[in-house]
Parts: structure tokens; C-alpha cells; sequence
């Protein structure tokens, strides 16, 4: 499986459930990466898009303690377990993690790689990522030039756990 964000110098993701600044080429970078597979998330992650819908081109896993929350285009579950089972329907380098911060913490034992998107600079947040850098069973395997936003810097790294 794979785990997929955009984070800062302090590995924050969001800030009010938003995301801390949206980089045209990550989110085409991203539309890229999980178009055609398979996205997994909370339900804040999900209620923080466009109308609080699925991402198009994709099947979208709802993960929410909530029994009774449903939302149209999306498959919901309500347990690590239930998810698992959901999950045995795919091959697992299709399945991608997208957030937020406590998905990102339960997910990240069974995540092989991790596609991130590494801003040089500090925002206000309320929502992490798990620090890649700190952990040493994760290596950056690639990490792209230096990229420009405005005034921002930003890469686009590949990170991969050993094994």
C-alpha cells in the first residue's frame, strides 16, 4: 500500500481540516498518481472536498467510526478490520492512503511507500503526517528538483520502507 501528502518543514498536512496550501503541480501530481485506483480516507478528509464528494475516477473507502454515515460514490467502513476485508479486492500497490492525520498513523504500518510532497516552509497546523525523516525504516528513493510556487520550494520525494 501507499501513503500519498503534501506536507511542510514540521510534516503538517492541515490546519481546520483544509489543506495548508494548494501547489497546482502537487495536485496534478496526485491526480496522476491515484486516477484509476483506489483512495482511502476519514470522513473529514472526505467531507473536505468540493461538496464533501468522492474523488472522481477513483474508489473512494471511507474509513468512520460512524455506522450510519453513507455518502454517494463512496464505500464506507467502520473498522481496520472491515477495511482489510474491503481491501482483499485489490492488489495492494493500487491502494492509496490519502488522510487524514490518524488514518495516516493507522495505515502507516502496512504502507510500503510514500508519496510525498515536501513544502520548504512552516505553516500554522492542526494535522500531521508521520515523520518519514525520524523513522529509520524509511529511505527516500528518489526526490525530483527543486520546484517553485510563487515564492515556494517544494520536491516531490519517493520514500519506501525496507524490508
Amino acid at each position: 500500500m501507499n501513503l500519498i501528502a503534501a506536507v511542510d518543514r514540521n510534516w503538517g498536512i492541515g490546519k481546520d481540516n483544509q489543506l495548508l496550501v494548494r501547489i497546482p503541480a502537487d495536485m496534478k501530481s496526485f491526480q496522476g498518481e491515484t486516477m484509476g485506483k483506489i483512495v482511502v480516507m476519514g470522513r473529514k478528509t472526505l467531507e473536505s472536498f468540493p461538496g464533501g464528494m468522492p474523488l472522481p475516477g477513483r474508489t473512494n473507502i471511507v474509513l468512520t467510526k460512524n455506522s450510519n454515515y453513507r455518502v454517494k460514490g463512496a464505500q464506507t467502513v467502520n473498522s481496520r478490520k472491515e477495511l482489510f476485508q474491503e481491501l482483499e479486492k485489490y492488489p495492494s500497490e493500487d491502494v492509496y492512503i490519502i488522510g487524514g492525520d490518524s488514518v495516516y498513523q493507522q495505515m502507516l504500518p502496512y504502507c510500503d511507500r510514500a508519496y510525498v510532497t515536501k513544502i520548504d516552509f512552516t505553516y500554522e497546523a492542526d494535522a500531521y503526517f508521520p515523520n518519514l525523516d525520524e523513522m529509520d525504516e524509511w529511505k527516500v528513493v528518489t526526490s525530483s528538483e527543486e520546484q517553485t510556487y510563487f515564492d515556494l520550494e517544494y520536491r516531490f520525494l519517493k520514500y519506501e520502507k525496507a524490508r
